[in-house]
C-alpha cells in the first residue's frame, strides 16, 4: 500500500479523497494555487505544495509542477480527482517515467475513451448500442447538411474532445445546421484545443443515464448499478440519484452488461462511468466513457456501501477486486444536489466574495436516514473567481426515494450560507417539484419547467421583511402563483407579538442559525432576526 499520496485537485474532491486516505493510514500532500492558499483541502492535508498563480493553466493543469511536487513530498501516488488533469493520458505516462503511481486508469484506456469518436468506434465493436449518427470527424457545414438529412432530424453536434456540455449544438432543420455547426466547432476549439466534431441522431425527452463501473489491473469488472442525471442546466447535471426511477432490474442488467463489455475491451483498470441515453422506453444507447471519479459518486457509494476512492487507492496498488458481480446490492435511494455560490435570480451567474456565514447541514446517519457534505470551502474562506464555483455536494440517503427527497429538503432547509449568492432556494423548488418528485424526467425537465428562467411572478419572493421556511419560499419562487398581499403579509409581520417563537427547521428554538443566540442579538428586533436569516438562506418561521 502507498505512504503518501499527492491530490493533484482542490477543492471538494481534494477534502474527500483525504478523508479516505486519512482512515487507511495514508498521509496526503495538496497542491494549491496562490488563490487556494487558505483553502480547506490545504489546512485538511498532511502536506501542500505551492504550484504557482490562480490561473488553472499555470498551477493546476501544470504536469511538470504536479510531478516535481511528488519528488519534493516523496509522494509514491497521486489521485487525480476529476477535472483540470483526470483525463489527461499524458499525466500518467509522465508520472511513470518519475516511478510514481496514477490512481486511476492506464493511459491507453484513457486516450481511447477520451476521443469521442474513437469512443463510440470502440463502443460499436464491443457491441454497444449505439446512437445513429456518422462516426467520422465532419469537415465542413455543407458534409455536415448531408449527413444531418441522412440521419434525419433533429441531430446532435458534438465536440469530440468534449465533455461538460461544451461544444454541443442541436439543429433540427438544415437551416440549423451550418450555425449549429460552425458554434460547436468553434467552442470545441476554445474549450479543448481540438475543433473536431461529429453527429448522431439527437433522441427526443431524453434521459442521461450511467453506470459505474469498477476494475482491476487483473482482468477483472463489475459494475454498480445506475445513476439518474437528467436534470441538467446547459447540459451541466444539477442534481443526481441512485438508482434511476425509470430503470428496471432487467434493463439494469443489460446496461451494466454492456458497460462492463466496454470497459473490459479497453482493459479499464479503475473506476469509470459509461455513460447512456436512454428513451422513455427504457431503449437506450452508449453516450461516452468517463475515464475518472465522477462529481455524483456519492450516491453510487451510499446505496452500494462501497467506498469508491478506496477501490480506487487499492486497485493502483495492484490489489485484486475483492467485489464480484453478485456481491453487488442496491440498498434504498440517494439523492445529491450541487450547491453552488451562483445567482438564480440572475441566470445562475456566478458569485464570488467572502463566505461570512457557512453552515452546512450536520453530517448524520440516524435511522434510516443518512445525511452527508462534501465540501471544500469554510466560514470565513473566499469564493475565488478562477475556479468552479461549487460550495457542496448535499447527499441524502433513505430507503425511498419520497424519503431521500424528503431528506434533501430537510438538509437544504438547515443550509445557511450568507456571504455570496446561492443557488439553494433553486434546489429547494426542485425538490417541492410535483414532476420531480414523480420521477417524471428527462434532460429538458429545467428548459420545460423553469422556461422563463427561475423568477418569481414580479421580485423576489419571499421579500426580506417577511419569515418563512426555504420550501415554503420554494413554493413561490418555482411557480406561477401569484404574490400574497404585501400589505397583508406585512400586518401579519408587524403584529409578532413577543409570545411569538422563532422556528428554525419546523421546531420552536431560540437560536441563531444553529446554535445559541448571544445576548447582544438575542435583543434583534424580529425584522432584524428575519433580515439576517433571509439573507443567510436559513429556514425561518413567525407562529403564534
Amino acid at each position: 500500500m502507498f505512504k503518501r499520496i499527492l491530490i493533484a485537485n482542490r477543492g471538494e474532491i481534494a477534502c474527500r479523497i483525504i478523508k479516505t486516505a486519512r482512515r487507511l493510514g495514508i498521509a496526503t500532500v495538496a497542491v494549491f494555487s496562490e488563490a487556494d492558499r487558505d483553502a480547506l483541502h490545504v489546512e485538511m492535508a498532511d502536506e501542500a505544495v505551492p504550484i504557482g498563480p490562480p490561473p488553472a493553466s499555470e498551477s493546476y493543469l501544470v504536469i511538470e509542477k504536479i510531478v516535481a511536487a511528488c519528488k519534493s513530498t516523496g509522494a509514491d501516488a497521486v489521485h487525480p480527482g476529476y477535472g483540470f488533469l483526470a483525463e489527461q493520458a499524458a499525466l500518467p505516462a509522465a508520472l511513470a517515467k518519475a516511478g510514481i503511481v496514477f490512481i486511476g486508469p492506464n493511459p491507453k484506456a484513457i486516450a481511447a475513451m477520451g476521443d469521442k469518436i474513437e469512443s463510440k468506434k470502440a463502443a460499436a465493436k464491443a457491441k454497444l448500442s449505439i446512437v445513429p449518427g456518422h462516426l467520422g470527424a465532419v469537415g465542413d457545414a455543407k458534409q455536415a447538411a448531408r449527413i444531418a438529412d441522412e440521419i434525419g432530424y433533429p441531430v446532435m453536434i458534438k465536440a469530440s474532445a468534449g465533455g461538460g456540455g461544451k461544444g454541443m449544438r442541436i439543429a433540427r432543420s438544415q437551416a440549423e445546421v451550418a450555425e449549429g455547426f460552425a458554434r460547436a466547432r468553434s467552442e470545441a476549439k476554445s474549450s479543448f484545443g481540438d475543433e473536431q466534431v461529429f453527429i448522431e441522431k439527437f433522441i427526443v425527452d431524453p434521459r442521461h443515464i450511467e453506470i459505474q463501473v469498477l476494475g482491476d489491473k487483473h482482468g477483472n469488472v463489475i459494475h454498480l448499478g445506475e445513476r439518474e442525471c437528467s436534470i441538467q442546466r446547459r447540459n451541466q447535471k444539477v442534481v443526481e440519484e441512485a438508482p434511476s426511477p425509470l430503470i428496471d432490474a432487467a434493463t439494469r442488467r443489460k446496461m451494466g452488461e454492456q458497460a462492463v463489455a466496454l470497459a473490459k475491451a479497453v482493459a479499464y483498470d479503475s473506476a469509470g462511468t459509461v455513460e447512456f441515453v436512454v428513451a422513455q422506453n427504457r431503449s437506450f444507447y452508449f453516450l461516452e466513457m468517463n475515464t475518472r471519479l465522477q462529481v455524483e459518486h456519492p450516491v453510487t457509494e451510499l446505496v452500494t456501501g462501497i467506498d469508491l476512492v478506496e477501490q480506487m487507492i487499492r486497485v493502483a496498488a495492484g490489489e485484486k477486486l475483492k467485489l464480484e458481480q453478485s456481491d453487488v446490492e442496491l440498498s434504498g435511494w440517494a439523492v445529491e444536489t450541487r450547491v453552488y455560490a451562483e445567482d438564480p435570480l440572475r441566470n445562475f451567474l456566478p458569485s464570488i466574495g467572502r463566505l461570512v456565514h457557512y453552515r452546512p447541514p450536520a453530517e448524520r446517519s440516524a435511522g434510516a436516514i443518512t445525511v452527508r457534505v462534501d465540501t471544500g470551502v469554510y466560514e470565513g474562506g473566499e469564493i475565488s473567481l478562477y475556479y468552479d464555483p461549487m460550495l457542496a455536494k448535499l447527499i441524502t440517503h433513505a430507503g425511498t426515494r419520497k424519503e431521500a427527497i424528503a431528506a434533501q429538503a430537510d438538509a437544504l432547509d438547515a443550509f445557511a450560507i450568507e456571504g455570496c449568492r446561492h443557488n439553494i432556494s433553486f434546489l429547494a423548488a426542485l425538490m417541492q417539484h410535483k414532476r420531480w418528485q414523480a420521477g417524471k424526467l428527462s434532460t429538458a425537465f429545467l428548459a420545460e419547467e423553469f422556461a422563463e428562467g427561475f423568477r418569481p411572478t414580479s421580485r423576489p419572493w419571499p421579500p426580506p421583511w417577511i419569515t418563512c421556511s426555504a420550501s415554503e419560499s420554494a413554493v413561490f419562487l418555482g411557480s406561477g402563483r401569484e404574490r400574497p398581499s404585501r400589505v397583508s403579509a406585512g400586518a401579519r409581520y408587524a403584529s409578532a407579538t413577543a409570545s411569538s417563537r422563532l422556528r428554525l427547521r419546523g421546531k420552536a428554538r431560540h437560536s441563531w442559525c444553529g446554535s445559541k443566540a448571544p445576548a447582544s442579538r438575542a435583543a434583534l428586533s424580529w425584522r432584524q432576526l428575519g433580515d439576517r436569516a433571509i439573507r443567510s438562506g436559513r429556514a425561518l418561521s413567525m407562529i403564534g
